[in-house]
């Protein structure tokens, strides 16, 4: 009898052991005196709903249950695309559709959500608002022909100007990429028939430029072959002649001669040359 009420008084023990275990991690679940910040993470910690100066890192930290709260904050490279319409110098308004990569500095995530909130907050009150006053700065200073033109001139500007507006807020700027432009139909309109101009302007100048080579081409063969006869006409004389035709000469008599019986070109007679052979 005594080693079944011992036997029982063990199991009552580890069953109020594990029962204890489990309404701990219940507590524990429910109350949660720990905080687990994750990677890329930042945590702002408040005590009775006030911003504290600690900044927690990523990892495990213990808190105060419901004395203590922490907030998380994405500290990562975000990228954000904004679309917004602005005044060229030349009075054409322009769609312009930015793409900006941010994030918040880690250091100063509690003054950050403590003066602006969160992330939403951040990029609906902060930054959109910077994004169109800047860009509608930077696109009044040009005008529509060079929004287009210096467009990498239009870019580091505006990233300046971001960098710097919102600096003060904790928000640093990693990059600002133009990414489309988009003009009313009359404007394109325009744009299109003037490089149609400029296309015909240029065909036509280099069609003018090679009829000009082809003209200047032929005087030149023109001059060459009037030299060439020129410097023919002066070095052609008779013995020159008469030794070409020497040259040139088979040794064999023309069957059909003039009346008076001479060669042209070659003063040769053949009853001398007949009477030489009979010699022989």
């Amino acid at each position: 009898m005594r080693n079944l009420a011992n036997s029982f008084e063990n199991k009552s023990q580890y069953g109020f052991y594990i029962a204890g275990g489990i309404l701990f991690l219940f507590l524990a679940m429910t109350i949660r005196p720990f905080a687990i910040v994750n990677a890329g993470e930042r945590g702002v910690v408040m005590q009775f709903g006030k911003v504290q100066d600690k900044v927690l890192g990523e990892g495990l930290h213990p808190i105060m249950p419901i004395v203590t709260s922490v907030k998380r904050l994405n500290v990562r490279v975000q990228q954000n695309t904004f679309k917004s319409d602005a005044a060229s110098k030349d009075l054409q308004t322009i769609t312009t559709e930015l793409a900006v990569n941010w994030h918040l500095d880690p250091l100063q995530v509690n003054k950050i959500f403590q003066q602006v909130g969160d992330e939403r907050l951040i990029i609906d009150g902060i930054i959109t608002p910077a994004v169109s006053e800047v860009l509608k700065a930077a696109t009044a200073k040009k005008t529509a022909e060079e929004v287009i033109t210096k467009r990498t001139e239009l870019k580091e500007e505006i990233d300046n100007h971001l960098e710097k507006r919102l600096a003060s807020y904790g928000i640093i700027i990693d990059d600002v990429s133009l990414v489309n432009f988009s003009f009313s139909p009359e404007f394109s309109r325009a744009i299109e028939s003037k490089q149609i101009a400029e296309q015909e302007a240029k065909q036509a100048e280099f069609i003018a430029q090679k009829a000009t080579q082809e003209a200047q081409a032929d005087i030149n063969r023109a001059k060459g072959q009037a030299e060439a006869q020129r410097l023919q006409r002066l070095t052609l004389t008779p013995d020159l002649l008469q030794k070409q035709a020497i040259e040139k000469w088979d040794g064999r008599f023309p069957t059909v001669m003039s009346g008076n019986g001479a060669l042209p070109l070659i003063n040769i007679n053949p009853s001398s040359l007949s009477s030489g052979n009979q010699q022989k």
